[in-house]
């Protein structure tokens, strides 16, 4: 069968193509610089213990988040944590993920780097952050690397009993007004940063809120919150010289200090929780010694966690949207619930994926999908992995393209084999994934597994015929021979679902 074939037949699932976005590539071939910034025990875990930290089932419960280590070690946290991010992401890093074709970073970042938010009586964080921000963006820039900062750790915490939220809780108190006010503040920092600072001339798009609980009637006035995130970046921008469409220019002072304007300006962007957020924000800009006008007209893309993201009547992120917009979705098959625990289940399942083509039906496009990997809940071969990357490529390109979790993982006695099926480093070494992320090991890999849109078959079906044997045995332009394959359980080494990224 010829190579354009799949293509062929994929075309009855894909929506128009994906145009360039704001300062974002035509296609986003991007990893996470995951516990860079926000250090996720499960990762690096001789590294962790090396540190100081503890390891136990349930992170609330030991030394097992950033918030535990800061309590635990106040006097010292700073100067650990400095060596952590000077070591875990370096010059050697950028030189690898320019030379694997990478063209975007995802940066998950906690509130905290913007130290002023801190309530220091209550709230423990490490200091130094934006440092080393500032440092690896100016790296990435010189590779010709863009960025999206994830808003990975909100105040208050977002998530239940995570590692990644910062602090290991079981009661999430970001969905208050209290901390979507501190988020606010934050994003004006951020924006302005992005806008002022040379350092954050690669920055393209900011992300409200990393994976926020599912169930939408658990998050009271996130909808809400949508809304003034959006508000906050453009209100920001206008006052930063650059034209938001619906605002007129106005003289900016020379000096940067915008909230002086804010007594001149009217419209829908510039509610009282925005112009209370942005009031807030100045004097932090103003200790960080970020002041003037944008260095970069372009306005910033608004981001956020597409509408399926959430179950139970949520809130729809597009109705948020002013100016230029992008939607991430998180698939990750490992943690269940996706389809059943064998190859042909999750090639069928993943060859017929429909996620962009119903985002698009509720204007969540552009589309990106901002985390996945190889994990999965069975024994998975070299053969398999390999044909598991292409799918999944093939598929999460139907729109603006993915970022893959995570650019590394540790390789230690301690971390088994965790790297082999997270690791997006690994992966290319071990060639599940092609060295130039625009290509394929095996362009036609999902042929076998599509089921036609008149057909009336269930997307967990088997496929017909001896193609159901593509998922255990490598195809003619697999990279790894059926003599090569070892089988790995992933049981042992795979971080349970609490640790999901």
């Amino acid at each position: 069968m010829r190579a354009t074939t799949v293509f062929s037949l994929l075309s009855f699932f894909l929506p128009t193509a994906f145009g360039s976005l704001g300062g974002l590539p035509d296609k986003i071939y991007g990893v996470n610089l995951g516990s860079w910034l926000v250090l996720e025990p499960w990762m690096l875990p001789q590294e962790w213990l090396d540190m100081g930290g503890q390891s136990c089932s349930d992170c609330s419960t030991c030394i097992g988040t950033e918030f535990a280590f800061a309590k635990a070690y106040p006097d010292t946290v700073d100067e650990i944590f400095d060596g952590h991010w000077t070591s875990w992401f370096n010059q050697p890093d950028v030189d690898a993920l320019k030379a694997n074709g990478i063209n975007t970073v995802r940066i998950p970042l906690g509130y905290w780097i913007v130290e002023a938010l801190v309530d220091r009586a209550t709230e423990f964080y490490p200091r130094g952050g934006l440092a080393q921000l500032r440092r690896g963006l100016q790296q990435l820039n010189a590779a010709g690397i863009v960025a999206i900062l994830d808003h990975h750790a909100l105040p208050g915490v977002a998530a239940v009993n995570q590692m990644f939220a910062g602090n290991c809780t079981s009661t999430p108190m970001f969905y208050t007004d209290y901390n979507y006010h501190r988020a606010l503040i934050w994003t004006s920092v951020m924006t302005a940063l992005s806008h002022v600072d040379p350092a954050f001339a690669n920055v393209v798009a900011i992300e409200a809120a990393n994976e926020p609980i599912m169930d939408a009637s658990k998050t009271p006035g996130y909808g809400n919150f949508q809304k003034n995130f959006v508000k906050a970046v453009r209100a920001t921008e206008f006052l930063l010289g650059i034209q938001t469409p619906g605002f007129g220019a106005m003289p900016v002072p020379t000096n940067g200090n915008f909230t002086v304007m804010l007594p001149q300006v009217n419209g829908s962007i510039f509610t009282n929780e925005v112009r209370s957020a942005l009031l807030d924000a100045y004097p932090i800009l103003v200790e960080l010694g970020v002041v003037g006008l944008s260095k970069n007209r372009t306005q910033l893309v608004t981001n956020f966690m597409d509408i399926g993201w959430q179950h139970n009547n949520p809130a729809n992120p597009a109705d948020a949207a002013i100016g230029p917009q992008g939607y991430d979705n998180h698939l990750y098959y490992s943690f269940g619930g996706v389809a059943n625990a064998d190859p042909v289940s999750y090639m069928t399942s993943i060859c017929n994926l429909k996620r962009v083509q119903k985002d698009a039906a509720l204007g969540n496009s552009p589309l990106w999908f901002g985390e996945w990997g190889l994990p999965t809940q069975f024994n998975a071969t070299d053969a398999f992995l390999t044909q598991w990357a292409d799918a999944q490529k093939l598929m999460y390109s139907q729109d603006a393209g993915w970022i893959f979790w995570n650019f590394k993982i540790e390789k230690s006695k301690l971390a088994g084999d965790l790297a082999r099926q997270w690791s997006y480093r690994e992966g290319v070494e071990l060639g599940y994934l092609t060295k130039d992320p625009s290509k394929y090991n095996d362009p036609n890999v999902c042929v076998p597994y599509i089921i036609p849109p008149s057909s009336s078959a269930s997307v967990s079906a088997s496929p017909t015929s001896a193609s159901a044997s593509v998922s255990a045995q490598p195809t003619a332009s697999a990279s790894v021979s059926a003599s090569e394959q070892t089988t790995v359980s992933s049981a042992s080494t795979q971080p349970s679902a609490s640790a999901s990224a």
